[in-house]
């Protein structure tokens, strides 16, 4: 039988999920932050977004198990385009929580919040940029050394899509 993945709005604690997927050994090579502290600042953002109803959480079979959310902009010349960001727990990863996430994003992103473009960051090397592909994410830029960690220089794509 095929796993049942069930996408509901974000609540308040879906955080303690989002902090524990960012924290975990190599979790933080695609994403900015450095340690505890950075990753808690980072989910108390993500979840001021989710009082707005623009972050999902996926459920596999029960098991919180992924998030994306939409960065909305506070100002109206930019309400037509939002930056997204997902992650889903490892242990859930190429079973079609991404796909999922990703879809009913798009969705909310066009009849919730009326958006006209979707934008997104990813670090070279992130296996995610063949799921954005595939939903039409193309890239429009780089910028080589965004990231330096631990001597080495890690570059960001910026991809967007129109909706």
């Amino acid at each position: 039988m095929k796993p049942e993945i069930v996408i509901r709005f974000s609540e308040e604690g879906d955080a303690i999920y989002l902090t524990k997927w960012l924290i975990t050994p190599g979790a933080l090579r695609w994403f900015p932050m450095f340690d505890l502290r950075e990753v808690e600042d980072s989910v108390r953002f993500w979840m001021v977004n989710a009082k707005q109803n623009a972050s999902l959480t996926a459920q596999l079979d029960g098991v919180v198990c992924g998030m994306a959310l939409l960065n909305l902009q506070p100002y109206k010349k930019l309400s037509h385009q939002c930056l997204l960001s997902i992650i889903v727990d490892e242990e859930h990863r190429n079973k079609g929580v991404g796909t999922a996430l990703l879809s009913e994003l798009i969705r909310i992103a066009k009849e919730n919040f009326h958006m006209e473009f979707l934008h997104l960051e990813v670090y070279e090397g992130n296996p995610a940029i063949n799921l954005y592909r595939r939903f039409g994410f193309v890239e429009f830029g780089c910028q080589k050394h965004f990231i330096k960690d631990e001597g080495k220089y890690i570059g960001k794509i910026f991809m967007q899509r129109d909706l």
